[in-house]
């Protein structure tokens, strides 16, 4: 590429040369910033060298070498075409020149004269080149007289890449040489990137008439535009020719133009590469060629990010640092003080080994402190490099986090407190960095912040957490089944003589908190008086999560009251996912959805849910999934709710969710249940809990999805006996909400399942009179209480269930309701009605995805519901149609009763329904269709 774009130069090299090899010697010196095509330019001219018969010298000056005495000189020489008798006398040369002088003995100089005495070759030079005139002049002048006389034979090109790094006994000889080839047939090439690295020998070169300067520059865009493939201009262009030119435009702001960097932005293109590793390593290879100390500016700016503190931050001067930043501005790295690209400065910080790292970024967070930069510049330099020693850093940190919670940067916040909890030796201060920990990383995992509940308790005991963050400690620890833990702490704060502020306004929105989620423990909470309680709200946030908490409790202890759903939507509206704002979003849908308003609930919590997924907040997408679950449940929304319970087990792992797993597995199995798909849910059902979870809402939610799964799946003394610990558990904690959990209708279900349809109706008749304004629980009653009815009432209370859940929204409910409607007015021989209402119930039955039901009602085909023949088929329920299946399909009743997981007793009641209903009286007697029908 270099020659492609250096045509010019190389031109004029090439003139040069025939010059040269005409007799007439030239010197030509060759400037250009870091990676301008230099050393390309030098190996193209040594190419063409060798058309003219000539002798090409090359060396390379290398700091590594710079103090080493003659190391180019010997480069040169040493690899030269000579006789044996030639190469002797400049391998003595190079041995005698190479030995130190004593320290203040002038070498003697050519002709008998000391060095003072040679006036052109000592004034004005500078001390790098002082320092070659300890090798004797003698031995100098010899050593060129040797490489005159290879140029006697043939012509001679001598060319030093890098001069600038070339030890000062070559330099001094390169520039003896260089007085000396006016008419000779040689010619040096000399590179270094300007005129300011040599210094003195720099002008002493250019004032001699056969020495010629050549300025290389970087790539024009242009010419960067003409090296771009085309595929790469192209790229990203929808066929204008403006998309066309965005390619080589980046690629030149990327490099400014830089070969070796545009170069490696070609290689990555062609290998495909996005991450761009190959223009990475360019970046480092500029930095290993530039001048002592740019590399060290080039790390220090990466950390800063601006040029303006760098010397302080490194301890120089601004005249080094400002060389350096010029060199790396000359190479294309930086414009206006900083690095053109992200790209640029990540592959030079991740140059930086460990020990430079910590170094700088520790002393650039040092720097920033000091001079009030933003919170979060200093608390990223001291994450950097790991260390948080100053007295001042875990204020910064704490300040820090603080800031990026309220902006979701969860993941940012929690390692700033991890650094300042490390860090800190202050008790106090570690117990309240440690409680924001366990608040931060509850947003990502609930499971995440267990490991440092036992320091937080540790740390109560030793009086260094505050009562507000004892509450919050309380929490964690019963969320996590520590209730015994949860109780030690609640009675430490009730021991405490005095509380603060925060405290009580932890405590205010803890009480209602606890009397909707944990209220078993609520005792053991401290009281407030009610001048604290009334003072308790000192912020908008504060009153909202307290107001947000109450009308939680009021609709799961005071039935669906028209005001709670009004304040849970205004509370909705000016709620936000903010740092501290789950609680009262969460308790506000609940609210919503327990008062009977689940269709106002759905839309509220599908936008939350968007936005925690916005905020990058998993932990709250999965809670808010929980009660989307729940939603859906009260819309008849079976499929939909399975869908969002298993998502919010898949946000949270199980293990993680702790006493609040009861949830989401309830939803789960009550979803299960409605689909008809008990086999695959079965592992929830057998999932161990927590112990704990029983002394908790959730646990209610569990025990009523597990009643309802085992009822569906034929085991309705195992659901009576989960169904019954559910509701004695509400009546104990008053918490027996209708719109929350109407037990008793799942209770007299299975009830009559078992033959006891008495106690059923009491139940239905019970749950009836505490429906209150639920129109969805009053249908459902009816449609309970129609099934401990007599024949001939049947329909009229059907008929009422199907009206009210009609205006309910609860589809599946609905359903069930046309189902039973339908198998009604078969009974009392109202066949055309039947057949309307079966073809409602089952399109109704598909689009909630109720299996169970779909598979009870007949399809249009099969004649069923069509005529008015007393003989057609009724409806079985899920639960006898399994038995059934497997009856027809010859099994024997305790076969039956081992693969549904049933007793044989139950098996027999089932059978003994599904006699009756089909009018036959044994086993042989059941219809074929049957056969392969089980769920």
């Amino acid at each position: 590429m270099a020659e492609d774009v250096q045509r010019h130069e190389m031109a004029t090299l090439r003139e040069l040369l025939d010059e040269a090899v005409s007799g007439r010697g030239r010197v030509a010196m060759v400037t250009g910033a870091i990676a301008t095509g230099k050393s390309a330019l030098l190996y193209g001219l040594g190419e063409h060298a060798f058309a003219h018969d000539a002798l090409l010298l090359a060396a390379t000056g290398s700091p590594a070498e710079s103090a080493l005495p003659l190391g180019v000189l010997s480069q040169l020489v040493l690899g030269a075409s000579m006789t044996e008798a030639d190469r002797a006398v400049a391998t003595a040369l190079l041995r005698g020149g190479a030995r130190p002088h004593p320290a203040g003995a002038p070498a003697a100089g050519r002709d008998g004269e000391q060095n003072g005495g040679r006036k052109g070759e000592q004034n004005g030079k500078d001390p790098a080149e002082r320092t070659g005139e300890q090798v004797d002049l003698l031995v100098v002048d010899a050593l060129c007289a040797v490489l005159l006389k290879l140029s006697e034979r043939r012509p001679l090109i001598v060319v030093v890449d890098d001069l600038h790094h070339a030890d000062p006994a070559s330099r001094l000889c390169l520039s003896h040489l260089a007085r000396r080839i006016a008419y000779a047939r040689v010619m040096l090439v000399f590179s270094v990137p300007d005129a300011h690295t040599l210094g003195s020998l720099h002008t002493e070169m250019r004032r001699q008439p056969h020495c010629r300067a050549i300025r290389l520059g970087h790539l024009s865009p242009a010419e960067v535009t003409r090296l771009t493939p085309a595929d790469a201009r192209a790229a990203g262009a929808p066929g204008a020719d403006a998309g066309a030119a965005a390619a080589p435009a980046r690629w030149h702001a990327l490099t400014g133009g830089n070969r070796l960097l545009v170069d490696a932005l070609l290689e990555d293109h062609r290998a495909g590469d996005g991450r761009g590793e190959r223009y990475a390593e360019a970046v480092l290879a500029c930095l290993h060629r530039a001048g002592d100390g740019t590399p060290r500016v080039a790390r220090a700016l990466a950390v800063l990010g601006e040029a303006g503190p760098v010397p302080r931050l490194l301890g120089e001067n601004d005249t080094a640092t400002v060389r350096a930043v010029r060199e790396l501005t000359g190479a294309g790295l930086l414009e206006g003080g900083r690095f053109r690209d992200e790209a640029a400065r990540s592959a030079v910080l991740a140059g930086l080994d460990d020990h430079e790292r910590v170094d700088l970024y520790r002393g650039a967070a040092e720097l920033t402190y000091h001079d009030g930069a933003p919170v979060a510049v200093v608390a990223g330099h001291l994450l950097r490099a790991g260390h948080a020693s100053q007295p001042w850093a875990p204020a910064i940190l704490e300040e820090a986090a603080a800031r990026a919670l309220r902006h979701d940067g969860v993941e940012a916040a929690i390692e700033y407190l991890l650094l300042a909890l490390r860090s800190c030796s202050d008790d106090r201060r570690r117990a309240r960095i440690a409680t924001v920990l366990v608040r931060a990383k509850w947003r990502i995992d609930p499971g995440t912040p267990a490991g440092h509940l036992a320091e937080l308790t540790e740390a109560l005991r030793r009086g260094h957490l505050t009562g507000g963050d004892a509450v919050v400690l309380a929490k964690a620890l019963l969320w996590h089944g520590h209730a015994e833990d949860a109780r030690d702490v609640l009675a430490h704060l009730r021991r405490l003589d005095g509380l603060d502020r925060d405290a009580v306004a932890e405590l205010a929105a803890a009480h209602a908190w606890f009397r909707s989620s944990f209220p078993s423990f609520l005792p053991h909470l401290p009281e407030l008086t009610d001048e604290q309680a009334g003072g308790a709200a000192h912020s908008l946030s504060a009153d909202r999560r307290t107001e947000s908490a109450d009308a939680l409790v009021r609709a799961l202890t005071g039935g669906p009251l028209p005001e709670t759903a009004v304040t849970a939507e205004r509370i909705l509206r000016g709620s936000r996912l903010d740092e501290m704002s789950m609680d009262t979003v969460e308790s506000a849908l609940l609210a919503l959805t327990y008062t009977g308003r689940a269709d106002l609930a759905a839309p509220w919590c599908d936008s939350f849910i968007a936005e925690a997924a916005s905020r990058r907040a998993p932990s709250r997408q999965a809670r808010l999934s929980a009660i989307r679950a729940e939603i859906g449940l009260r819309r008849g929304e079976a499929a939909s709710a399975a869908a969002h319970a298993q998502r919010a087990l898949e946000l949270i792992p199980p293990d993680s969710w702790g006493v609040a797993v009861g949830g989401p597995l309830g939803s789960l199995l009550l979803a299960g249940a409605a689909m008809g798909r008990q086999e695959e849910f079965l592992p929830v059902v057998t999932r161990p809990v927590p112990e704990a979870m029983l002394e908790t809402r959730f646990g209610l939610q569990y025990l009523h999805g597990k009643g309802r799964f085992h009822l569906a799946a034929g085991q309705a003394r195992r659901a009576l006996r989960d169904l019954r610990l559910c509701g004695e558990l509400m009546g104990r904690w008053g918490l027996d909400s209708a719109e929350f959990i109407a037990w008793r209708l799942d209770a007299a279900q299975a009830l009559i399942a078992l033959g006891e349809t008495q106690e059923a109706r009491l139940l239905a008749e019970e749950q009836l009179t505490r429906s209150g304004g639920s129109r969805r629980v009053r249908g459902m009653a009816l449609r309970v209480l129609a099934a401990t009815a007599e024949r001939r009432h049947r329909v009229m209370l059907l008929r009422q269930s199907a009206e009210l859940l009609q205006d309910g929204g609860d589809r599946y409910e609905l359903a069930r309701s046309l189902t039973g409607l339908t198998e009604a007015y078969h009974a009392v021989g109202e066949f055309r009605r039947a057949a309307v209402l079966a073809r409602r119930a089952r399109t109704l039955a598909q689009e909630c995805r109720a299996g169970a039901l779909s598979r009870a009602l007949p399809g249009d085909g099969d004649g069923a519901w069509g005529g008015e023949e007393p003989g057609a088929r009724p409806v079985l329920s899920d639960a006898e149609r399994r038995v059934a299946a497997l009856a027809a399909d010859g099994y024997s009743n305790r076969e039956v009763a081992a693969k549904l997981f049933i007793t044989v007793s139950t098996v027999e009641q089932h059978l003994t329904r599904v006699y009756r209903k089909l009018s036959v009286t044994r086993r042989a007697d059941l219809p074929e269709t049957l056969v392969g029908q089980r769920l």
